[in-house]
């Protein structure tokens, strides 16, 4: 039985409800010099205390009221991780205003269509690159007043237009309104209510135009509650607290980062750690040695294909210890992995043993020697890789969830692990599977209001006894945890009649460290085929170690040997798959997938349609024959 944390009595009326703003007041009233958040400043990481951050969350609130945003707009931000994402957000919360989250990479058609659609009055765009992008649209933006930002460079063709404001600026505004409007953003955060949409989060657009999710206050409480402070989650019955170190990188848009960063950080004070860039979070774990860590599958990947690598490329002396010694590690994930996750008496042992001799140094250099708890989201992952990280005594517990639940649906629990499946419901009665289509339904305090300006597909999401649809299949395992088979929508139906998960297929595939991105195909055809994109690094560097020579990427995955490679990949997979599943053909994708080009969401999904669409010639020409 899920155990969940006691929150403190709700509060009195007058001082409203409690939102992730109030929690950050919470905490500079009672831990004003503790730390909040660190970041990497000239190469040293600058800390921000708990008094520094609220003060400037009002300061914040203020500026918003100066620039004449009220309650229900929409404030808008595309930036990278940082503070002042942070600290913009909790200040629209606090006047209650909505925040609205932007990827870095969304392009100037995806930044006009989202703004327009929240109806953005104030934008933050962190530098000149993201200020272009508005600019590049900005005659379609009738809502919008007033562009903040935060890095001064690239602004002096800007610098007479009313509508730009830097970020010191607009911190003075709120100062010089705070001292003549005394208790105003107190007296708002007096007013908060539980139903008060606090953010919208859009979905990734692989089907159609994003629609931005309204989470409430509500929805978000309900999620520190269930998720944040479920005590059985973290195993040892200790929820995150101030002694936690997080790391932050993945998009603070996306509503999982949201909760294991900064909701967590509102609701439980742990020090919040930002990353210089997405391409240092290896570097930065290093350095930070995070507590609790959240990543999306391809970030594990990642980290388990650089250590494969790295063992490979060692001297020989080291070779003839860390062989070996990944030798046992293997065997100690498979044992925990049938059992649990749990260890048993002998492999207990041999990892007392060998995590003194190897396995301690090789999770300090991944940067998570200190992680006492470890999860995986927000899409499927091997389970080839979750067993590796059993093996170093890292497990990662795989949990679902999507947007319009506020990421709350199934995890996996310490002791009772099931590898492959995303675990079990956090409450009972809380998850269904359709007993004729097999779709997973959720319905709990955490679904979210609906999509913003659409009625219409609002009431399409919901049964018609009001329980969520996801658009995902599952099924039950051993009656307690679920396995995801697909997205309703992707599940291939070949001639023959086969209903085929492709994504169980690329994930196996992915596995290997020279794939970087697969898509299966095979939808009305009598047989599956593949599309295949190298790791641009890692063939690489296997390439350059056998004296192949290459100019580009394309020139790269054209050589002769690299189809080779590819193919022992692809014999691997086949042979864990029935006859139907196998790939009878695959071809290279030429290029890069980059979301600015539309093969990738802003998540980093593949987007099927326009795959199929722009790389329609290289499966036809899989077919032919």
């Amino acid at each position: 039985m899920t155990t969940l944390v006691e929150r403190p009595e709700v509060p009195a009326a007058d001082v409203g409800y409690r939102t992730v703003a109030a929690m950050v007041r919470e905490w500079a009233e009672k831990s004003p010099d503790g730390v909040a958040m660190r970041e990497k400043d000239f190469g040293i990481w600058q800390e921000i205390t708990w008094s520094e951050f609220y003060e400037t969350v009002v300061e914040a609130a203020h500026g918003l009221l100066a620039l004449g945003v009220e309650e229900g707009d929409r404030v808008s931000i595309q930036s990278e991780d940082r503070p002042e994402w942070v600290i913009l957000d909790m200040a629209t919360v606090a006047i209650r205003g909505i925040t609205v989250g932007l990827y870095p990479t969304n392009p100037a058609a995806e930044v006009e269509y989202l703004l327009n659609d929240s109806g953005a009055k104030v934008h933050l765009a962190e530098d000149q690159e993201q200020a272009d992008k508005v600019m590049e649209v900005i005659g379609s933006l009738p809502n919008l007043t007033h562009i903040i930002h935060v890095e001064p460079r690239g602004f002096r063709n800007w610098r007479e237009d009313q509508r730009f404001i830097f970020w010191d600026d607009f911190l003075k505004l709120g100062r010089d309104h705070r001292r003549d409007n005394p208790g105003a953003v107190d007296n708002i955060m007096a007013a908060a209510e539980e139903d008060d949409v606090m953010t919208l989060v859009y979905t990734s657009g692989t089907t159609g135009p994003p629609k931005g999710a309204m989470l409430t206050n509500k929805n978000v409480t309900y999620c520190l509650d269930t998720l944040v402070n479920n005590q059985e989650r973290l195993g040892d019955d200790s929820p995150a607290g101030p002694e936690d170190i997080l790391l932050t990188y993945l998009p603070l848009c996306h509503v999982a980062e949201r909760i294991f960063s900064t909701w967590t950080l509102a609701g439980n004070g742990p020090t919040l750690n930002f990353a210089e860039s997405i391409e240092t979070v290896q570097q930065n774990l290093r350095e930070v040695q995070p507590t609790i860590f959240f990543s999306v599958p391809r970030i594990w990947e990642k980290i388990h294909a650089g250590v494969l690598i790295r063992l490979h490329d060692a001297t020989f002396v080291k070779r003839l210890f860390a062989k070996p010694s990944m030798a046992v590690a293997r065997y100690i994930g498979k044992v925990r992995v049938a059992n649990g996750g749990d260890f048993t008496f002998i492999s207990k042992i041999l990892y007392w043993v060998f995590n003194v001799l190897y396995f301690r140094s090789l999770k300090e250099r991944i940067g998570l020697r200190r992680c006492r708890y470890a999860a995986s989201g927000a899409a499927a992952i091997a389970p080839e890789v979750l067993e590796f990280f059993m093996g170093l005594g890292l497990p990662v517990y795989e949990l679902y969830g999507m947007t319009e639940n506020s990421a709350v649906a199934t995890t996996n629990y310490p002791g009772r692990a099931k590898v492959g499946t995303v675990g079990e419901p956090y409450v009972a009665g809380t998850v269904r599977l359709d007993p004729e289509t097999g779709e997973i339904q959720t319905k709990h305090d955490g679904v979210f209001k609906g999509y913003w300006n659409k009625p219409e597909k609002t009431k399409e999401s919901f049964t018609d006894d009001g329980w969520l649809h996801t658009g995902d299949v599952g099924e039950l395992v051993d009656g307690t945890h679920i396995k995801i088979i697909d997205r309703m929508k992707d599940i291939i139906i070949t001639s023959g009649g086969k209903n085929v998960s492709p994504s169980e297929i690329e994930n196996s595939l992915k596995v290997s460290p020279f794939v970087k991105e697969a898509m299966v195909v095979g939808d009305n055809r009598n047989y599956l085929t593949a599309l295949l994109a190298i790791e641009f690094d890692t063939v690489g560097d296997w390439a350059t170690r056998r004296g192949i020579s290459y100019t580009t990427y394309r020139n790269l995955s054209e050589k002769p040997q690299v189809i080779e490679l590819m193919q022992k990949v692809i014999d691997e997979t086949n042979a864990k798959f029935a006859r139907a599943e196998n790939i009878r053909k695959f071809r290279m994708i030429p290029k890069e997938l980059d979301h600015e080009d539309g093969e990738l969401t802003a998540t980093m999904k593949l987007k099927r349609s326009a795959m199929s669409d722009m790389f329609g010639e290289l499966i036809e020409d899989m077919y032919r024959s």
